[in-house]
């Protein structure tokens, strides 16, 4: 079974991110309906992702993050969790969990970008959820985009739709997939080919997140999810 200490991950990057209040909410309202039943969250980190998503609607919800650190400030930032109760968090890797179907739900929130084998790691996780449960993914898109950020929090790689509908199990069904963020995408382009930051400031996450994110939540739908920064899967198992 792939194992989640693959990600080659430093983590600076998810204070800045916790921040991105609108971008939580809008991929909550992209997924939320695939997200039910026993939910493992693979790449927990601090748990910005997890209190976003995690609004009591599932049966029971797992956080599974191999950095030992990262998982002490997510079960700290879990204990005023209002859903605590159904919450657990595990330091380590999919390994931990008997090679069974065993969650209903899987998600891959900007963590697969960060595992060298990620094939491997999306087969190993397919083997773990039930007959009609979900694996979904969200990740940076383009590899055009890959800039000194990029490189600077561990990336292997960025996708585009042919390349998460080509890691896609057999047996299993394309229920989503489709750009998000579209004016994400141009600001991205701008620290490619101008900026080179290694790290966004907090003034750029928050306009980002305040003015860029509302924006792009109406112009992702004119485009019908054809371009964005991010790109999102969500396959249901047979």
């Amino acid at each position: 079974m792939a194992d989640t200490h693959e990600i080659s991950y430093i983590g600076g990057e998810l204070d800045l991110f916790a921040l991105a209040k609108n971008w939580k909410g809008y991929i909550k309202r992209e997924i939320s309906r695939y997200v039910t039943g026993d939910v493992l969250e693979v790449g927990a980190g601090i748990g910005a992702t997890t209190v976003a998503l995690h609004d009591g609607t599932a049966s029971r919800w797992v956080c599974l993050e191999p950095d030992e650190q990262l998982a002490l400030r997510l079960k700290a930032r879990l204990t005023s969790c209002e859903h605590r109760s159904i919450t657990t968090v595990i330091v380590g890797s999919l390994r931990t969990f008997s090679d069974r179907p065993s969650f209903d739900s899987i998600l891959y929130i900007d963590v697969l970008e960060h595992i060298e084998d990620d094939r491997a790691q999306i087969d190993a996780a397919a083997r773990l959820v039930r007959s009609g449960g979900h694996v979904v993914i969200l990740s940076p898109a383009h590899h055009w985009l890959f800039s000194e950020f990029d490189k600077s929090i561990g990336h292997f790689r960025r996708y585009n739709k042919a390349h998460l509908r080509s890691m896609m199990p057999a047996g299993w069904f394309e229920v989503k997939l489709t750009y998000l963020d579209s004016l994400g995408m141009f600001l991205s382009l701008g620290n490619v080919f101008g900026l080179r930051q290694s790290m966004p400031t907090q003034p750029q996450i928050r306009i980002w997140d305040t003015i860029c994110v509302p924006a792009s939540r109406i112009v992702d739908r004119l485009f019908r999810g054809t371009i964005g920064k991010s790109v999102l899967a969500v396959w249901r198992k047979r």
